[in-house]
């Protein structure tokens, strides 16, 4: 870069390529006059960026990305209302433990009586986030560098604070080169490896739960579970982790079937691979039955009996501890376990969803949501990343729709906030180009982040979205029961129409008979030009409260 002077390189313009350099994927964001430069140095050092209308949107984004292609990606806004508007997409990253780094610009200390002065670093701790600053010319490659370091090793989102006086100061830099900057792979101790190996001789029907921190581990735990006869399942967020595999259960929790939630139940021991155990997993803990002997391995030391007492607590990667007690268990054989013909059978008959009969009263005008979404499963690409944004619909896409792996189900539901599907699918989009983006949505989100639909518009994204339209704050409705519902209920929208004076195309869906446009819109997928979004308006029958539902709001 130049040598600084007036017209040489600024903190700002060092502070973004830094970042380029060090590797990020994807930038996205609302551009202000705080992070204007800040911006315009990633892309100059090559890292893409997409412009949201909102920076809740932009958030989500970017969170997406980062869970959905392994490399982190940055949410850049301007000072104060730029990273408030932010806020809760960053919550649901920092909560999530998603890589990311949120570049945001920073009132000047001098700058007491500033419009915008917020305490930006207590904001950013309230929600769970890890604060980082650039403190000056003379510390900003260190700074950026350590904050990366942060983002990746630690698995955190990173707010880093740049505050526009020390940006718009001149700097000197050539380029700290690239840098390789690897999440730690601890080794678990032998000891613990010998007690877990025991734990699984003694079992007889052992299940394996995979959760967010083995997504990397897959191979590993599903070989060590073929060695010694036992079941898979994995937690929401780690959903298509064994798709294919046989004696692969699905979800564990809230969105299993009869039938994968009575085998859970019926396990002698359970072993929860990066994965917490916590209430939605394990039912309030009725998948667990008084004689389940409960092990859980995570990286993290501290996430260990977070959520429940464990008889048997393993620090260590995933992937490595799978492969030590293989190793330990080699000379045993392989065991038969819970992986019987019988069992085979019945996962193969009745662990799906779409294999469950949809049953029920017709409703005029109205269509079932279980029957659309195994119709669409049917109609859309199997090659696919499915998001999905939070509500009383939320089980039928995430149970009914399927994926072809770990990296094609974006479940961005630790806060539990309406209204990030959109932006969750846009990010996803990008971080994997090959598949069709699919989202499910309630009418409620969907209309809180509306201002998207015009990002993915003009991206000219081939983006199916499913509104489950209920013309209600679902969970509210079916949870009070018989109180007055004035405040969560509204007038029929026609989000069709919506979608239409966006650019998208809109079809309204009453039954299975209104899919005819649908399917057409699929068949253009190959065209050269893609066809946009497509928003499919689904006015669902009342379900009488998701089955889900009650175990969602027991831990209210």
């Amino acid at each position: 870069m130049d040598a600084p002077g007036r017209y040489g390189p600024t903190v700002a313009d060092v502070a973004g390529r830094v970042l380029a350099d060090l590797g990020v994927g994807h930038a996205f964001g609302v551009v202000g006059s705080g992070n204007f430069v800040l911006t315009n140095a990633l892309r100059e050092g090559g890292v893409p960026f997409t412009a949201a209308r909102h920076e809740g949107g932009a958030a989500s984004m970017a969170d997406a990305y980062a869970r959905m292609s392994g490399r982190v990606a940055v949410l850049s806004v301007h000072q104060g209302c730029g990273l408030t508007n932010a806020m809760t997409g960053i919550a649901e990253a920092a909560k999530s433990r998603t890589p990311m780094i949120v570049l945001t610009a920073d009132s000047p200390a001098s700058a007491l009586r500033s419009n915008f002065r917020i305490d930006q670093e207590s904001l950013a701790a309230s929600v769970g986030a890890v604060n980082d600053r650039v403190h000056g010319p003379a510390t900003v490659v260190s700074d950026v560098t350590r904050a990366f370091r942060t983002a990746v090793t630690q698995r955190r989102t990173v707010v880093l604070h740049v505050a526009i006086d020390i940006a718009s100061a001149a700097a000197d830099f050539d380029g700290p080169g690239k840098l390789s900057v690897e999440p730690p792979r601890v080794r678990p101790a032998a000891r613990s490896v010998a007690r877990l190996a025991d734990a699984i001789r003694a079992a007889r029907r052992p299940v394996f739960v995979a959760g967010r921190g083995a997504r990397a581990a897959g191979p590993e735990v599903a070989a060590l579970a073929e060695a010694t006869g036992a079941l898979l399942a994995t937690s929401a967020v780690a959903n298509g982790l064994f798709t294919g595999n046989p004696f692969s259960l699905g979800i564990s929790g809230g969105f299993s079937s009869p039938t994968t939630a009575e085998l859970i139940a019926g396990a002698d021991l359970i072993v929860g691979w990066g994965c917490a155990l916590n209430m939605w997993t394990m039912r309030h803990g009725r998948l667990i039955n008084a004689n389940t002997t409960v092990v859980q391995v995570d990286v993290d030391i501290d996430a260990i009996g977070a959520h429940r007492p464990v008889d048997l607590g393993v620090v260590g990667d995933c992937a490595k501890t799978a492969a030590d007690v293989r190793t330990v268990l080699s000379a045993d054989g392989r065991a038969t376990g819970y992986r019987t013909d019988e069992v085979r059978e019945r996962i193969s008959a009745s662990s799906r969803w779409q294999d469950v009969p949809v049953t029920g009263k017709v409703t005029p005008g109205r269509v079932d949501p279980r029957a659309l979404t195994i119709a669409l499963d049917e109609i859309l690409p199997a090659e696919r990343i499915v998001s999905i944004d939070s509500g009383n619909f939320m089980g039928y896409p995430s149970t009914h729709l399927s994926v072809p792996d770990e990296y094609g189900f974006c479940f961005t539901q630790a806060f539990q906030s309406i209204g990030l599907g959109l932006g969750t699918a846009i990010g996803a989009a990008f971080a994997q180009p090959g598949r069709l983006p699919v989202l499910g949505t309630g009418d409620g989100g969907f209309l809180m982040a509306i201002a998207e639909l015009e990002t993915a518009v003009r991206l000219a994204l081939p983006l199916a979205v499913i509104v489950y339209n209920d013309s209600a704050y679902g969970a509210e409705v079916h949870h009070f029961g018989d109180a007055d519902m004035t405040t969560v209920t509204f007038p029929e929208v026609d989000i069709a129409a919506i979608a239409r004076g966006h650019g998208a195309t809109g079809v309204t869906v009453t039954g299975l008979a209104d899919l005819d446009e649908v399917r057409s819109w699929v068949e253009s997928l190959p065209s050269p030009e893609p066809p946009g979004p497509l928003v499919i308006d689904a006015k669902i029958a009342d379900d009488g409260g998701s089955w889900w539902l009650a175990e969602a709001f027991a831990g209210h």
